[in-house]
């Protein structure tokens, strides 16, 4: 079987992107557009099956407009599933995923990325699962009431909080996975001892590979691995390669700070200019292969066996993607990459989403049971 072949019969998912946060800012993703990564059309092109539309909320937003922000984004995501039935159709589980590929259409998933919007209120959590919310991110890049992130150097909880216990215990009941990307160890390591279910990072890498906070350790991966668990690696340069990650560092901080400004106040002339310059500054340094990015993927399959890898880009939510992987088109050379590489077919279904998908039915069945 051809890598085309191959990449064609698998089921692709990504298990992160931000792109309702494009939705938001009036873009139409229902077909080829000219900005961010993803659309219908080059997902189709792709040959993704499916996607986790993520629900960004900043932890600079308050929490009454954290919760604002992720119910509009979550309608809009509705809305424009609604709008197009014949390209993409909502799956809040495995078998509606698999239906959805049958038929020609691609599954969209939801996720919350930052547990912020559910303030201290499990009802809300309630409620998000109602609206279609599969994984929710506990938080972001800054410590909230669930638990600390691994960005501030000052942590609010270390770990979990007491709130957050009782929030992994209704995610383990309801079906809905915990998503440990953003997270600080000691917070990772506080999921892992409440959780029933596995748990996931969507969009995370190596530190071995790449020494930066949001990603996890070699014994982070082996204790994820054994309770079940799958890491999704992330598609940002910085992310996995440290020399790029030392080169555009700065800029990296630089744009990601204009990004959230931006994304906060989409109709600001001023802040849009301001965006627009650091992406150019950003998007002038040299970017890393996608084969370092397929590094990453031999790492952990070296660490824990090819069962607990898998892929979530970040796209639309990231800015400099390894080049020969710009955009969502692209997610066929990873296929042709693991096959030269050696790996037999029914591995690599496993780690374009058949890993994912395992350990979400994991979680679903096991929310039955409690």
């Amino acid at each position: 079987m051809t890598a085309a072949e191959l990449h064609k019969e698998a089921f692709v998912l990504d298990s992160h992107s931000d792109t309702p946060l494009a939705i938001l800012r009036g873009q139409d993703v229902s077909k080829r557009r000219k900005l961010g990564h993803n659309d219908f059309d080059r997902l189709k092109e792709g040959g993704v099956d499916g996607v986790f539309f993520a629900a960004y909320t900043s932890n600079s937003l308050s929490p009454d407009e954290a919760t604002s922000r992720a119910l509009k984004l979550i309608a809009l995501t509705h809305e424009v599933i609604d709008q197009n039935p014949k390209k993409v159709g909502l799956a809040t589980s495995v078998r509606e995923a698999r239906e959805l590929k049958e038929q020609g259409r691609i599954a969209i998933f939801i996720g919350l990325e930052n547990g912020a919007p559910i303030q201290k209120d499990l009802s809300l959590l309630k409620l998000f699962y109602k609206m279609g919310v599969r994984y929710m991110t506990l938080t972001h890049a800054g410590n909230n009431e669930i638990c600390d992130s691994c960005a501030p150097k000052v942590k609010k909880w270390n770990g979990v909080s007491p709130f957050g216990v009782k929030v992994i215990e209704l995610m383990n009941k309801l079906g809905m996975i915990i998503d440990v990307s953003h997270i600080s160890d000691e917070a990772f390591y506080d999921c892992l001892k409440y959780s029933k279910a596995p748990i996931v990072a969507t969009h995370s890498c190596c530190r071995a590979l790449c020494n930066h906070p949001r990603n996890m350790t070699d014994q982070m991966i082996k204790d994820l691995a054994a309770a079940g668990g799958v890491i999704q690696i992330n598609f940002y340069s910085s992310f996995i390669d440290p020399n790029y990650s030392k080169v555009a560092g700065d800029l990296c901080d630089a744009f990601d700070e204009a990004l959230i400004d931006y994304q906060l106040h989409p109709k600001c002339k001023r802040r849009k200019a301001a965006y627009e310059k650091a992406r150019e500054e950003l998007f002038a340094v040299e970017r890393p292969s996608y084969k370092v990015l397929v590094d990453h993927i031999d790492h952990v399959v070296k660490l824990v066996g090819v069962r607990h890898v898998g892929l979530g880009s970040d796209f639309d939510g990231i800015e400099s993607p390894p080049a020969g992987l710009e955009d969502a088109t692209k997610f066929g050379v990873i296929t042709q990459e693991l096959k030269d590489r050696g790996y037999s077919d029914s591995d690599i279904k496993l780690i374009l989403g058949e890993n994912f998908l395992r350990v979400f039915n994991e979680v679903q069945n096991l929310a039955y049971t409690i």
